[in-house]
């Protein structure tokens, strides 16, 4: 089973909310990039306009997303304001 966790936008950010997630991006980045040496994180990413419809994260287990989300520089900083976590059980498909 895994789980996908959502980081929704705030329909009432202002764009100085959104500058402080630009100038967080780094941290971020880092702790991303040392959560996911340890194989927990399928993919992550934005959506078209990540300001106003947020981003997602597909991880291997809702253990491995709750880990993630509380020491990501981003919820530690208090920049993001609504996240959730959903277990998913997808059918996969095999490349063609």
């Amino acid at each position: 089973m895994y789980a996908v966790m959502f980081y929704d936008a705030d329909p009432n950010a202002r764009p100085e909310d959104f500058q402080r997630l630009v100038e967080a991006y780094p941290r971020h980045h880092a702790y991303l990039e040392e959560f996911a040496a340890g194989g927990d994180v399928v993919m992550i990413g934005t959506f078209g306009d990540p300001a106003t419809q947020g981003s997602m994260a597909v991880f291997r287990s809702r253990e491995a997303a709750e880990r993630f989300r509380s020491g990501d520089p981003f919820v530690v900083e208090g920049l993001v304001r609504f996240s959730r976590i959903q277990d998913w059980d997808p059918i996969v498909f095999a490349e063609r």
